[in-house]
């Protein structure tokens, strides 16, 4: 009992992270809309959706797996460096 308790509070707590991020490249894809170009923005607002827990659970029903953690992290990762640290966004907040 205490194992399946464990289990559902680690569960809970990447979904909770995974809306996290899903709302942080939303809010990055309203600052590129807003203050860039709409392009980047409508990336940002795709990659948010693909990060949120309901599309990952669409993703397994319908094509039989989902997309993995490790590469949700690394790609997160890269993004949020690409977002701070190439991107006009970056140098818009740098002058900031």
């Amino acid at each position: 009992m205490n194992k399946m308790k464990t289990f559902t509070n680690h569960k809970s707590n990447r979904n909770i992270l995974s809306w996290i991020f899903a709302l942080l490249l939303f809010v990055i894809g309203i600052l590129n809309i807003i203050l860039i170009h709409p392009v980047p923005g409508l990336v940002y607002f795709v990659l948010s959706f693909l990060y949120s827990p309901p599309a990952n659970k669409m993703f397994k029903e319908r094509f039989g797996f989902g997309i993995p953690n490790a590469v949700k992290i690394v790609s997160g990762v890269l993004i949020l460096m690409f977002t701070l640290g190439v991107s006009d966004l970056g140098d818009m907040i740098d002058k900031l």
